[in-house]
Order: C-alpha cells, then sequence, then structure tokens
C-alpha cells in the first residue's frame, strides 16, 4: 500500500526554502502518482515553463507552466487534524481492508 495517493494533501519537505525561490514548505494536492518511478506530481509545486511552437491547436505557440514530477521521499501527508506533515501508519481492520492512518490518529482514507 502506497503512503501517498492521488487527492492527498502534501507538504514539501526538502530542498530550498521558499524564500529562496525553492519548494520547501509548500502545500498542495496530489495530481498523479508514478509508483515505478517513485514520483509524483504536486499541484503549484516544481513548476517548470515550457516553450511551445505554433501548431493547429494553438497558433500563437507560446510560453506554458507545467508542473514537473517529485520525487516521493520529499513529501509528506498533511495531517488533517493538525495541519502539519506526519509520518503515515497503515492499520488492518476488523474486516480486512487497510487504512492509512495519521500519527494522530486520524484516518487519511475516505
Amino acid at each position: 500500500m502506497q503512503r501517498i495517493k492521488k487527492g492527498d494533501k502534501v507538504m514539501v519537505t526538502a530542498g530550498r526554502k521558499e524564500a529562496d525561490g525553492g519548494d520547501k514548505g509548500k502545500v498542495g494536492e496530489v495530481l498523479r502518482v508514478d509508483p515505478s518511478k517513485n514520483q509524483a506530481v504536486v499541484q503549484g509545486v516544481n513548476v517548470r515553463t515550457k516553450h511551445q511552437k505554433p501548431s493547429m491547436t494553438n497558433p500563437q505557440g507560446g510560453i506554458v507552466k507545467q508542473e514537473m514530477p517529485v520525487n516521493m521521499s520529499k513529501l509528506m501527508p498533511v495531517d488533517p487534524a493538525t495541519q502539519k506533515p506526519t509520518r503515515v501508519k497503515i492499520k488492518v481492520l476488523a474486516d480486512g481492508t487497510k487504512v492509512r492512518i495519521a500519527k494522530s490518529g486520524e484516518q487519511l482514507d475516505k
């Protein structure tokens, strides 16, 4: 079971500080997860500019901002109770289903 899933609210815990132009401390929602590469795309984090050539769909061309993947070791889920980054435990319920639990005891899975 993965610690971070699509739709989770996560915080960046490593890298340059936000004041220095980095992403450390930013909070965003996970848009996509790639477990084989251990990467996730987070909204508003690791944004790069991409220059596009003019095409039929985009006749002007131009510069587009795009989120790039971040290694999941640099991300921590945000605890819904305290709004702080937290570690995740996996608990097996009585009916056999696995759920993710924050350190405060809040359930991360809905």
